[in-house]
């Protein structure tokens, strides 16, 4: 049963106005219900080998894992469902690829990247990530993180040592404390939450997020919803025009239907603009 007839997908990744080349990897296939965003990082070039080593391989497994997928498999381990485990086994194992090729290729050692991982099944989504790239959720007039940044940023705040705004002002934004390829182990996020017909979803690099505050996000994303391909490129523009420092990527989900079959259109973007 495809997951295309569920949602429309709009994907966008953009070199940004500072860096020689694009970094970033993005992957969307409507017909599974799957998304991928890996925001990479390294020496030259080695950040864009390390996030499409992960976009690539996570693509891979996750499709042969619900291809193989039996109906009787209801549950993974823990009790969770084995699509949330598909998505768990499938970033662990991009880890360990970006490692063995990181050691293996001089040029590429100490490479590594963040990902955010979505896949839309059975009325509900589960989100696998890894760093500092997000998710949000714009349901009605909430808008939220779903995602929380694995961020020396964030671990100052949840220490309470400093509050978001000091902390924002005073510690460095790239810093994550956890990526892909880095050990050769990785601790996955992965968590399932139900999703609703109308709700946005938004993957993001924090080329995105560094440019334009969360208000700034959540109101273009309400001005444009009806236009999710002129909600794409007016965040790109946005992020553009407010210094665009880092590659930019985002990728637009608007959930049509929460059951398969509703024979909805589905519009997909992929460009970069320069």
């Amino acid at each position: 049963m495809s997951e295309a007839d569920t949602i429309e997908v709009v994907n966008l990744s953009d070199t940004g106005r500072r860096r020689p080349h694009n970094e970033d990897s993005t992957l969307s296939d409507p017909s599974i219900g799957l998304v991928i965003l890996a925001d990479g990082m390294g020496g030259y070039k080695a950040g864009e080998v390390a996030s499409a080593l992960a976009v690539t391989a996570i693509y891979q497994d996750i499709s042969i894992g619900l291809k193989d997928m039996k109906p009787s498999h209801n549950n993974g381990k823990g009790g969770s469902s084995i699509q949330s485990q598909i998505v768990k086994d499938a970033i662990i194992h991009a880890n360990s690829g970006i490692y063995e090729t990181a050691q293996q290729d001089s040029q590429c050692h100490g490479m590594g990247t963040t990902i955010v991982t979505v896949l839309f099944h059975n009325g509900c989504i589960t989100v696998g990530h890894v760093g500092d790239s997000r998710l949000y959720r714009k349901r009605g007039n909430d808008f939220q993180q779903i995602t929380k940044d694995h961020s020396l940023i964030q671990e100052l705040i949840d220490r309470g040592m400093y509050t978001p705004e000091e902390a924002m002002a005073n510690t460095p934004k790239n810093l994550v404390t956890r990526a892909l390829g880095i050990e050769n182990r990785v601790d996955v996020e992965v968590n399932e939450i139900p999703s609703m017909r109308g709700d946005i979803y938004l993957l993001c690099s924090d080329g995105l997020n560094d440019m334009v505050d969360d208000e700034e996000i959540h109101l273009t994303l309400s001005k444009y919803s009806a236009n999710l391909i002129q909600a794409a490129e007016q965040l790109v523009d946005l992020a553009n025009r407010k210094g665009g420092k880092d590659n930019i990527s985002v990728i637009i989900i608007r959930v049509i239907d929460t059951k398969s079959g509703s024979g909805s259109v589905i519009k997909q973007l992929f460009g970069r603009f320069f």
